[in-house]
């Protein structure tokens, strides 16, 4: 799972170009951090208020103060800021955000997301999910192709409660990268060692292929 997980937030950093406000989701997506080149100027935002987020301290140098949206201790890079909830979300709300990172339990053929509970779960509550996929410019949501039951987590029609309609961008799997378009979703690129085959096997929704895959075949 590691290993998925991995190779999903290394084709996840390929969405982010240099100069971008990137917000991070609350699992997975922190991950990014990591992965960001270090000659990219990149500032990446956190909900509970902080513009400049670096990479996860090296243990033994923790700051208890200093953590992410989901409670994680982080660092800071040189210029960066901090604020008020009220501020952060203006900032996410007004459209100051250019790229939405964010997991996913399941994302429709439509591009709706379901990310946020499982119903007779105990959850803390939304969180910055559903401010997050209306302001953010662009949405890229990252996770597994199938959930742990071996069961499609790409679906017709989403069954778990909905943090947003269409609004999913793009859609990063371990095993594929699909675009959400007015003509429905679309396959645009199989990750290594996938093909369109094994991936329209494991995939409930409905989708067509890119003119490009398409010349591959």
């Amino acid at each position: 799972m590691k290993d998925i997980r991995l190779k999903i937030v290394k084709r996840a950093v390929k969405e982010i170009e240099d100069g971008m406000n990137v917000n991070l989701g609350i699992g997975m997506p922190t991950l990014v951090a990591n992965e960001i080149p270090a000659d990219f100027n990149v500032l990446l935002q956190s909900e509970n208020g902080l513009l400049g987020i670096g990479p996860y301290p090296v243990a033994g140098s923790e700051d208890p103060d200093l953590i992410n949206a989901g409670k994680e201790t982080v660092t800071t890079v040189p210029g960066s800021s901090f604020f008020d909830s009220a501020e952060s979300f203006a900032m996410i709300r007004g459209g100051h955000i250019d790229l939405a990172i964010l997991g996913g339990m399941e994302v429709s053929e439509k591009g709706d997301l379901a990310n946020w509970m499982i119903p007779g779960k105990m959850v803390k509550g939304m969180g910055g999910a559903m401010d997050l996929v209306n302001g953010a410019k662009r949405v890229v949501v990252i996770m597994e192709h199938v959930n742990k039951q071996g069961e499609s987590k790409l679906k017709k029609v989403c069954s778990l409660p909905l943090t947003g309609q269409q609004i999913v961008h793009r859609l990063i799997t371990d095993l594929a990268v699909f675009d959400f378009t007015p003509n429905g979703m679309v396959l645009v690129e199989t990750l290594e060692n996938a093909t369109v085959e094994e991936v329209k096997e494991k995939t409930e929704a409905q989708f067509t292929l890119s003119e490009e895959l398409l010349v591959k075949r």
